[in-house]
């Protein structure tokens, strides 16, 4: 090789370059060859072939014919078959006769070859280990592409607060990344285990199915994983996944699987298996990303276990302190209305209610505590605890009241609550030809309204001071008699003070409820009470408001026993009547 076939080398990066217009030359374009080098000291001038020696690439170059006439030192090492002196087809490496070879692997390194045209129709090979570099980028575009599916799947299991769409998504986002089939498996509850299962399909969407089984049917690798510890009997743990029925069209001579905890709060919140049809192992890479995903599952899982758990103990006490619709009375035909404050919660801090009396009678009650939302509601259930206590050792309507003070002003002052309550406490009582006697009594409660059969609306004259604040306080008590088709109308503060109109800052008052029953009285109970719900809510519009309460009870005259109808504003914002027949 002459000089003139290495034009262009720069000696100062250590690298052979072709001639190429967008680079300066280091000497005149009309020089035919490389200066020659220099001697040292008195030293033999080296050649140009000595420095080419010395390249981080390896250099084969051939003549016209094809034979290899130059073979460096580096080229020898990284393709051993060359031979110099041979022509270069011999040597039996398809890339080396490639127009365009670019890289190939070739005794387990990965090889960058180009080729080079030299003078005299002769042609020079530059070859270049790339190993090291490949393997860089693929470490890099590897940890790309796993940060790139953990950010992912930290997205998706953001979202699922229910323990069965987080397994769900769970062991979607599993399949094909990790896993041709994915299984996870929640801790058991109750002697049962549940399962989800995500099969690889081609070019279509992982198939998903799940299942129960029996905490003793669990295989003994779910079990270890349950247990916090992670199996490492590989061939067992696909044995027994195919016996549980886990791993369908999956023959388990050509499987590999692994077993890893979701880790929980205390103990795990279940295990993932993960499986492989074609016999791919899992090295420490792919196992590093699985207990990272499983990580993230895990906590998922944790937080929608977490939630149903508070939604469950939630849904229960709501149901507890939600109003109790009035027990059945003969000749009483009840009707109520209610919406809370926070229709969301779907509780308030107005109660209205009925309970049974050994002679025939009910004792009835419509109130409101101080405050609203979920304090309140706890204030009404204490309340209303204490009411069903209390009505069974004492039914006269201002005796029983003042017990109930007793009993509020004793548990207020317990926990330092410092709450009252109004509240219209009666006793119903039927006769023969139909009508009913109201023994009412009042403690700081809005008066309740009387529909006459004559169409006149009165209001009646009850007074008392608020429950739950002083000692003995003062009760005011009135009868009231009902005649076949007439109707006593009890009512919250909510009603009254709501506040609307066209400015939106006016209250419903006194005046305008008088207005809206005026010619209602022959109205069953139930339409009354949803009349009242009903006009109250479009003077609102849609602005914010009180807990609204209503109690309306008619007399349906003998034999006549009328229908309930309750209507509470649901937490979709729509009113559905729901009627029964007492």
């Amino acid at each position: 090789m002459t000089s003139a076939d290495v034009r262009g080398a720069d000696p100062g990066d250590g690298r052979v370059s072709t001639p190429g217009t967008g680079r300066a030359r280091p000497w005149p374009d009309a020089a035919p060859a490389l200066p020659p080098l220099a001697p040292d000291r008195g030293l033999p001038t080296p050649d140009w072939s000595e420095v080419v020696e010395h390249f981080r690439e390896g250099l084969i170059v051939c003549d016209a014919d094809g034979v290899v006439r130059h073979l460096s030192p580096v080229a020898e090492r990284l393709v051993p078959e060359v031979v110099a002196g041979e022509v270069l087809a011999a040597a039996g490496v398809p890339a080396l006769l490639a127009t365009d070879p670019g890289e190939f692997t070739h005794h387990g390194r990965r090889l960058r070859l180009r080729q080079v045209p030299l003078s005299a129709a002769r042609r020079c090979w530059y070859v270049e280990d790339v190993t090291e570099s490949v393997s860089r980028a693929d470490a890099l575009l590897a940890e790309r592409a796993r940060s790139a599916f953990l950010a992912v799947v930290g997205e998706k299991l953001g979202n699922p607060l229910h323990p069965d769409r987080a397994a769900a998504a769970v062991v979607r986002l599993a399949v094909p990344t990790v896993a041709d089939v994915a299984v996870l498996v929640l801790a058991p509850r109750s002697g049962r285990a549940r399962w989800w299962r995500a099969v690889r399909a081609d070019d279509e969407a992982p198939a998903l199915d799940s299942g129960m089984l029996a905490a003793a049917a669990l295989p003994s690798a779910i079990e270890e994983g349950l247990g916090g510890t992670e199996p490492h009997a590989l061939d067992w743990v696909v044995e027994q996944a195919v016996e549980a029925g886990w791993l369908p069209g999956v023959d388990a001579a050509g499987a590999t699987a692994r077993v890893v905890p979701l880790p929980g709060r205390e103990t795990p919140a279940g295990v993932l298996l993960v499986a492989r049809r074609d016999g791919r192992w899992y090295d420490e890479a792919d196992l590093d990303l699985v207990r990272a995903f499983a990580a993230r599952a895990g906590a998922a899982l944790t937080t929608a276990v977490l939630y149903r758990d508070q939604a469950e103990v939630a849904d229960t006490l709501q149901a507890s302190l939600l109003p109790v619709e009035p027990a059945a009375a003969a000749g009483v035909q009840w009707g109520t209305a209610y919406r809370p404050a926070q229709a969301g919660l779907r509780i308030g801090g107005d109660f209205y209610g009925s309970h049974r009396l050994v002679d025939g009678g009910s004792v009835f009650f419509l109130g409101d505590v101080s405050g609203k939302g979920v304090e309140a509601a706890v204030f009404t259930g204490q309340l209303r605890q204490c009411l069903h206590a209390l009505h069974r050792v004492e039914s006269q309507p201002g005796r029983l009241l003042k017990l109930l003070n007793d009993a509020l002003l004793e548990t207020t002052q317990a926990h330092g609550q410092g709450r009252f309550a109004t509240m219209v406490l009666g006793v119903v009582r039927p006769h023969r030809d139909g009508s009913l006697t109201l023994t009412m009594a009042g403690g700081g409660h809005l008066p309740p309204l009387v529909l006459r059969a004559s169409s006149e609306v009165e209001v009646v004259p009850l007074s008392g001071m608020l429950i739950g604040v002083v000692p003995d306080p003062r009760i005011g008590e009135v009868t009231v008699h009902l005649a076949p088709g007439e109707t006593c109308l009890l009512y919250s503060d909510g009603v009254t003070e709501a506040r609307g109109g066209l400015r939106g800052d006016e209250q419903f008052g006194a005046e305008r409820l008088l207005h809206a029953v005026t010619g209602c009285h022959r109205m069953p109970a139930p339409a009354l009470a949803e009349r009242i719900e009903q006009v109250t809510c479009d003077w609102l519009g849609h602005g914010d408001h009180d807990d609204i309460a209503v109690l309306a009870l008619r007399a349906t005259g003998p034999g006549r026993p009328g229908r309930h109808l309750h209507a509470v504003h649901g937490p979709t914002g729509a009113d559905r009547p729901r009627e029964t027949t007492p």
